[in-house]
């Protein structure tokens, strides 16, 4: 005799930022609730986020910070959740924050604490999670969604699927969305690393060797994108904030813009103004005011001897290496140091309401694996929160 199926009326597949909080949401509404996770333990990324210490949102989140094919289509969720409500979540959980800078968001407690408020509320809202489950097949029938796994089959209405992209497989990410979504009609943006370190040619990677490790204040640009964070140079090439914003940005065979002065306008004219005035400082001396001891002298290195002893033209030439250094990438370290995936399941076959895959009703994509994706500085996590409380008001 065969055993009947437990029901649900929503099974989300993946226990992670967007899944919780849409399990949470739901689960509030009094819906019956299934949360699978493939890991042992749910919450992975939360727990190593921003150190361990959760950068959970950022202040200045509006549709401007994320990029995708649709750039609209993220407005519906971040304008009905934003983050000053999931602050009063974790106010709720007896949670506190500091802002860092640029409207960034970190947990007192740390990230721990951050997913305990998770867990908590779909403890509180009746959700049954179940952790180490591998979901084999997906099949549609009858108005039915059919789970088979390795822990046995379960079936719902609803179907989300919170799997996240494909960035840092070391720690279990699959495609697993992106299959979902082509088996029942959808197409896949191309998905590519994002906030990533870039790489580059041998010779010039080999010069940066004698820096790695130097971080310096910056503005990097790309076509006409610029971000101002710290710039961490490497034994690859580049990483650091500054870096990992506008590689989101960067396409092959586009170069990239440093100025690692930032608060002076006019590079040139200050370098002349100092060679009037303090003809006898070496240029080293004058950069280490401004720069790392290490950097420093690795620019001045070609120009040694005092300021005097520079032409004009020379000291053009240190002004376009300190604010007009233009390299160009050969590539970037990959989905293995990618923080998040761009691209994924395309909007255009998304409600941005519900989230809900139009013409498949009952099944939903939210978080990473939707083609939405934010700056580096709490944004991701805020879409997650956003996606998961959107999905979670309608399954």
């Amino acid at each position: 005799m065969t055993t009947p199926l437990e029901k649900f009326d929503a099974i989300i597949v993946g226990a992670g930022a967007a899944g919780l909080m849409c399990a949470l949401t739901a689960g509030a509404r009094g819906k019956n609730i299934l949360l699978l996770e493939r890991a042992k333990k749910p919450g992975a990324k939360i727990l190593i986020s921003g150190g361990g210490r959760c950068n959970f949102t950022n202040l200045n989140t509006g549709a401007d910070a994320y990029l995708s094919q649709n750039p609209h289509f993220s407005k519906s969720a971040l304008s009905r959740y934003g983050p000053y409500d999931f602050m009063s979540f974790l106010a709720e959980h007896g949670a506190t924050w500091h802002e860092k800078t640029l409207g960034q968001l970190f947990c007192d407690q740390r990230a721990q604490k951050v997913l305990e408020a998770l867990l908590s509320a779909c403890d509180t809202h009746g959700v049954t999670l179940k952790s180490g489950v591998e979901v084999k097949e997906v099949r549609f029938g009858e108005a039915v969604y059919h789970l088979e796994s390795n822990i046995g089959d379960f079936k719902a209405e609803k179907l989300v699927l919170a799997t996240g992209g494909i960035s840092i497989p070391k720690m279990g990410a699959t495609d697993f969305a992106y299959r979902i979504a082509r088996q029942f009609g959808a197409k896949i943006i191309e998905p590519k690393p994002a906030l990533v370190p870039l790489e580059f040619d041998a010779s010039i990677a080999e010069k940066m060797k004698a820096i790695s490790g130097v971080s310096a204040d910056s503005v990097v640009s790309c076509g006409s994108k610029s971000f101002r964070e710290n710039l961490l140079f490497t034994h690859r090439g580049l990483s650091g904030p500054a870096i990992l914003q506008i590689s989101s940005y960067w396409r092959p065979g586009e170069d990239i813009n440093v100025n690692l002065l930032p608060d002076i306008s006019d590079a040139s004219a200050w370098l002349k103004d100092a060679r009037r005035t303090r003809p006898k400082l070496g240029l080293k001396m004058l950069l280490s005011e401004h720069l790392a001891s290490r950097l420093a002298e690795w620019v001045a290195e070609p120009w040694p001897g005092n300021l005097a002893d520079l032409s004009n033209k020379e000291l053009d030439a240190v002004a376009a290496r300190l604010c007009a250094w233009r390299l160009l990438p050969t590539g970037t370290e990959g989905f293995r140091k990618a923080e998040v995936t761009k691209g994924g399941v395309d909007t255009g076959y998304l409600s941005s309401k519900t989230m809900e895959m139009k013409g498949q009703p009952g099944l939903y994509f939210i978080g990473e694996c939707v083609d939405v994706t934010g700056w580096l500085g709490g944004y991701n996590f805020q879409w997650a929160w956003a996606s998961g409380h959107a999905c979670g008001e309608h399954v």
